[in-house]
Order: C-alpha cells, then sequence, then structure tokens
C-alpha cells in the first residue's frame, strides 16, 4: 500500500476545499508555477485520486501546500479540480486560511505564493478571512454571443485571477432547482464561444457567470458559475467576484472602496471591494469558511480504484 496523504476538508460558503498537508511527493521547480506544471506532468494520477471519486466528487478543489519560492510568501499553493490545474482559486484561499488557524498558524495574516502571483490573506474572525486577490482587468466588453435555441446573449471576458466570461442578458431564473438546465445553458455558451473563437486570448475563458437579481435582501446580485469541470461553484466564486469587481469598475458603477455583495448559488455570501491597479482593480474578498473533516486517504494496492475515477 502506497503511503498515506493527509488532508483537511473544509467548505468556502458551501464550496468544497480539500487542503494536502502531508504525503504528497516532492515537486521539483523553482516557483509555485514551475511546481504546478510538474504536478501536472507527474502526478495528475494522484490529482485524480485526491478529489474524484470514489474519494471525492466534481465540486471539490484541491489545494495542494508547497514551499514558495518568493521571499515575500509564507506558503505556497497550487489549486487543482476534477478536470486539471487552476491559475487561483478565492474561495480556496479562504478555506486555506481557516485550514491552517485551524492547525495552529499563529499569524493572522498570510502572504500565499500561487502560480498567477501573491495572493493575501487574513483571518478576521473564527472562521471568516478576507483576501486580497491578484489583479484583476476587462479584456473585452460587449462580446456578443449567438448561443444555439436560445439566442443572443451578451458578456464582457474578464481576468480575475481564472478566465471568465460574465453575463446578465441570459434570461434565465438563477433558482436553485435549475440548476441542471443551468448547466447546459451555461456549458453550451462555453461551447459557442470556444467554436466561433470569441474566447481567443491569453487562456481559453474556463468558467461562465451568469448574474441575476439577488434573493437575499443584503447581497447587491446573484450568481451561477459554470467550472472548468463541467459543475457549478456552490460559493459566490472568489475569482469571478474579483472578475466582476473588474467590470464594475471598467464601467464606472462601483467606486474604490465601495462594497459589492455578491450572493452565491447555493446562498451564501461573499463581500467585495477593489482598489486601482496598473490595468484593471486589486480585489479583496470577505467570507466565510468551516472545517467539515481530517482524514488520511489510503492507497489499497489491491483496489482498481485506487487512482480515482476520472
Amino acid at each position: 500500500m502506497a503511503s498515506p496523504i493527509r488532508v483537511i476538508d473544509s467548505h468556502t460558503e458551501g464550496e468544497p476545499t480539500r487542503v494536502v498537508v502531508s504525503g504528497f511527493p516532492d515537486l521539483f521547480g523553482d516557483t509555485v508555477a514551475e511546481k504546478r506544471d510538474g504536478f501536472a506532468k507527474r502526478f495528475d494520477d494522484l490529482r485524480q485520486a485526491i478529489v474524484c471519486e470514489p474519494r471525492g466528487h466534481d465540486a471539490i478543489v484541491g489545494a495542494l501546500l508547497v514551499e514558495p519560492s518568493d521571499p515575500a510568501a509564507d506558503v505556497g499553493v497550487i489549486f487543482f479540480n476534477n478536470v486539471g490545474m487552476l491559475g487561483m482559486c478565492g474561495h480556496g484561499t479562504i478555506g486555506l486560511a481557516v485550514t491552517l488557524a485551524h492547525q495552529g498558524y499563529a499569524g493572522s495574516k498570510l502572504t500565499i505564493e500561487t502560480p498567477v502571483g501573491l495572493v493575501k490573506a487574513e483571518l478576521v474572525g473564527p472562521n471568516r478571512a478576507k483576501i486580497e486577490n491578484v489583479e484583476s482587468w476587462v479584456v473585452k466588453t460587449d462580446v456578443t454571443v449567438d448561443v444555439p435555441g436560445h439566442g443572443v446573449v451578451t458578456g464582457d471576458i474578464v481576468y480575475g485571477g481564472n478566465w471568465f466570461f460574465l453575463c446578465s442578458d441570459h434570461g434565465k431564473d438563477l433558482a436553485f432547482e435549475n440548476k441542471n438546465d443551468l448547466l447546459a445553458y451555461s456549458s453550451l455558451l462555453r461551447q459557442t464561444m470556444e467554436a466561433d473563437g470569441s474566447s481567443t486570448q491569453e487562456t481559453p475563458i474556463a468558467h461562465v457567470d451568469l448574474f441575476g437579481p439577488p434573493l437575499r435582501s443584503d447581497a447587491d446580485s446573484r450568481n451561477f458559475v459554470l467550472c472548468p469541470g463541467l459543475e457549478y461553484d456552490r460559493s459566490p466564486c472568489g475569482t469571478g467576484l474579483s472578475a466582476k469587481l473588474a467590470s464594475l469598475a471598467h464601467r464606472g458603477k462601483l467606486a474604490p472602496g465601495e462594497v459589492w455583495r455578491q450572493e452565491g448559488f447555493a446562498g451564501g455570501l461573499f463581500v467585495g471591494s477593489y482598489q486601482p491597479g496598473e490595468k484593471g482593480v486589486i480585489p479583496t474578498i470577505e467570507g466565510g469558511a468551516w472545517i467539515t473533516a481530517e482524514t488520511e486517504l489510503l492507497f489499497e494496492e489491491t483496489d482498481p480504484f485506487r487512482m480515482g475515477i476520472g
């Protein structure tokens, strides 16, 4: 039997994070980005084993703790999901901060090296943290997409640590019971953008973020986010809110320091604001996270599914 891998599970406003704290093989590379690439090349079977069935499920985001290369960083992290690597993960960073506090990390503030840059995190309560994400910016506005069977929609292509298409004129009801219809629609929208070339930039769009009126009285908006692996984000999505803040700022609809309260699809809430950046905005996102389990993942040699199903 291979050595067990120790993990701590949490959820951030409903969206699960699985932090790998020990047992993972050593990764080579100077930077966290290089280690991420090495992870993808050499240990993709372990990615699948950690977050996919039968030990996990498609909504889990994994977070592997690694040594940082930047002297300003306290820790490095590589985020991954059911289909591959992620550049950054907002809910996962909030979950990581609460997880490290659960492990006894003494400080309330962290600087974290991710594959896309340094992110700051600060505990603001026993189960609450805020993060300062990487700079986020608008790439294209008012991009039109003719979704087969649904008509033309318009949205913005925005970088928030991951690539997003933000859309409000979709005409869909973002009620939780409509999740299957929303998954099918947003998947078709993304496929259409890939086919017609409208998603072309540095990296293809992986997330579709649909916005609508909030159900909560303390929220400004409600969203549904399609994730890369054909799952939806239960939380309001930290990198998605970063993209939203960049779009609002670009359109002159939100001033620096002004608060935007984003309701997630499962009903959780992120509180966001921004300060101007060099080409976009520096977002700050706050939300709650709760520890749900501490466990060891075991790998029996006789188990035909020991490396996961994916």
